[in-house]
């Protein structure tokens, strides 16, 4: 295994975004809005093993108070290497004085309270298709 971390977007192969997601059980759209979801985020991470991508991340942040962590997933051939907790890791360093917040697949909530992440008992939202959120468990009706 040769990995190398990747925080710039050159030569990223996007269409192999979806294809992540998808095999980790994630939501997935077209490759336009994922590689537009990356450039306009404020930190991005892109993991490879030689030239496959294996791992990605990115972060969303105002930079000095508030950061929300999105799209973390790990080629699960990978899986159980740390390999996912170094990008929560490598993402959060770019914003460490920050509150940050995420939200984890139904099931997935253990990898995040390993990293001493809590489960919040305010949180909130508004989601376009509320009806495929609520059949995948993210939210109640």
């Amino acid at each position: 295994m040769n990995l190398r971390y990747q925080t710039n977007l050159l030569d990223i192969p996007w269409e192999r975004i979806p294809q992540l997601l998808k095999a980790v059980g994630m939501s997935f759209t077209d490759v336009e809005k994922h590689k537009i979801s990356f450039e306009t985020s404020y930190s991005t991470i892109f993991v490879f093993d030689d030239d496959k991508l294996i791992g990605i991340g990115r972060l969303l942040s105002d930079g000095v108070r508030q950061s929300a962590i999105y799209d973390i997933a790990v080629d699960p051939n990978y899986q159980g290497r740390k390999i996912g907790q170094e990008i929560v890791k490598r993402l959060m360093s770019t914003t460490p004085d920050c509150n940050f917040i995420l939200y984890a697949s139904p099931g997935k909530e253990g990898f995040y309270k390993k990293m001493n992440f809590k489960k919040m008992k305010t949180g909130m939202a508004l989601f376009t298709n509320p009806e495929r959120m609520v059949d995948n468990g993210f939210i109640e009706e």
